[in-house]
């Protein structure tokens, strides 16, 4: 598999996003600047990283959204190839339109950082098909915008389609208010689009790679792909 990540100024998750795809594909990704207007030829995946691109001014990721690079990721997307967002790259995609929704203000108003347990709703996409439906995992959050928010509509239609691929959720997989540390409807920590091809997500699987640092329950969406 050939990966691209994408780095925005004031990107900081790059290398943490490189060193898990090349411990699951073995090759390193190629960097790309958001200046660019074309991605590597050939590349499979694209990824867009946390961090806070253009210091989180106007809305998290809405600077980002019109670089010149995303448009070729959106045709990148189009035909079919893979698009992962973590954190601020989640806010990025939906900023740009490539998945429904948008990321607000915490409920408690205050940047989070911590280890969070989250639900896997699909196992059946690419990115998810190396962990087990309703898998609890520990993943680690850091942000200050994830409430995602959507019109009934668009939610209805996310849950009826199978489109919710991680719920905030305790140990044991409990779904609830005490247990959503952003206040996101229906608890929802990542979204696929309508084809299953785009993926965007508020915690950092790239963070829980190596049992040094805290567990490994991250490495298999990155298998997932690499497989």
């Amino acid at each position: 598999m050939r990966a691209a990540v994408i780095l925005f100024p004031g990107i900081n998750r790059e290398g943490d996003a490189a060193r898990a795809l090349k411990q699951a594909t073995g090759a390193t990704p190629a960097i790309v600047w958001h200046a660019e207007r074309e991605l590597p030829a050939a590349v499979d995946l694209v990824v867009l990283p946390g961090g806070f691109s253009y210091g989180d001014y106007l809305r998290c990721g809405a600077i980002a959204a019109r670089a010149p690079i995303m448009k070729a990721v959106g045709d990148h997307a189009a035909r079919g190839g893979l698009v992962l967002g973590i954190c601020n790259g989640f806010q990025i995609l939906c900023e740009a339109g490539l998945l429904p929704g948008v990321l607000m203000r915490n409920a408690q108003r205050r940047f989070l950082c911590k280890l969070q347990h989250v639900r896997v709703e699909n196992a059946q996409t690419p990115f998810t098909r190396r962990y087990a439906s309703g898998q609890v995992v520990k993943f680690a959050i850091a942000h200050g915008e994830g409430n995602f928010v959507a019109d009934d509509e668009t939610i209805e239609r996310i849950e009826a389609e199978g489109r919710v691929a991680f719920r905030y959720s305790d140990a044991e997989g409990r779904v609830g208010d005490a247990t959503n540390p952003n206040g996101s409807t229906h608890s929802i920590a990542g979204v696929f689009n309508e084809r299953f091809n785009v993926l965007g997500l508020m915690p950092h699987p790239e963070n829980l790679i190596d049992p040094l640092v805290g567990g490994v329950d991250g490495r298999a969406l990155f298998a997932s792909l690499a497989a």
